[in-house]
């Protein structure tokens, strides 16, 4: 079965857990663009509780656009806000500085596009958890979509993020603190965890 889905920028942890529920994944790239999406925004947690992490768009978050068409703004200096908030986040997780300078040079390429942003970070992500899949991108919008795939465009959402019956769980950086908060971006997983991630993932696993 094939898995159609939205991109996100870092998307949480059940985002991945379900792709790595599939073989075959194709991104959505003709959608319009929707506000309130993990699209350009990431959750992290801090020392003080939870962090969001949001990338800037050009004409602002209420525009109608394509996706694909939707196009970043550097006016305000937003990588450094993230690469500084991941520093004060991460520094003592156990694989975080053998993931952050290439990470960083993604974030610091000055992508013109959200989408392009997206899709860089996504295969980052998957090629550091060694994931192997066979990944398409759309080639128009459809609707409705046959019975051998599953549409999971748009479920996972900021507004519900944190309701889970399964949460993957794991050791993090400030559990001791504020508890174990669950379905993170997957760079929480991914700097507590390092190579073990993708095994996490797929124990907690559920098939369509």
């Amino acid at each position: 079965m094939k898995l159609l889905i939205d991109y996100q920028y870092f998307g949480t942890v059940n985002y991945y857990k379900m792709l790595f529920d599939f073989k075959h994944i194709e991104f959505e790239e003709y959608e319009r663009y929707q506000k309130g999406s993990f699209r350009n925004r990431t959750i992290i947690p801090g020392a003080n509780g939870l962090i969001t992490l949001s990338v800037p768009l050009q004409n602002g978050r209420d525009q109608r656009s394509l996706f694909r068409d939707i196009k970043i703004a550097y006016k305000d200096n937003w990588v450094l806000q993230h690469t500084r908030a991941l520093d004060a986040c991460f520094m003592r997780a156990p694989f975080y500085d053998f993931y952050r300078d290439s990470l960083f040079s993604i974030l610091k390429s000055q992508e013109e596009f959200l989408m392009d942003l997206d899709r860089k970070l996504i295969l980052w992500v998957l090629k550091m958890m060694k994931a192997q899949f066979e990944i398409s991108y759309s080639s128009s919008y459809e609707m409705n979509m046959n019975e051998d795939s599953k549409d999971a465009r748009n479920i996972f959402l900021p507004n519900q993020f944190s309701a889970l019956n399964r949460p993957v769980k794991y050791a993090q950086v400030f559990e001791d603190r504020n508890g174990f908060q669950p379905n993170m971006s997957i760079l929480d997983l991914l700097f507590c965890c390092g190579p073990s991630a993708a095994g996490l993932l797929r124990d907690n696993s559920n098939r369509f």
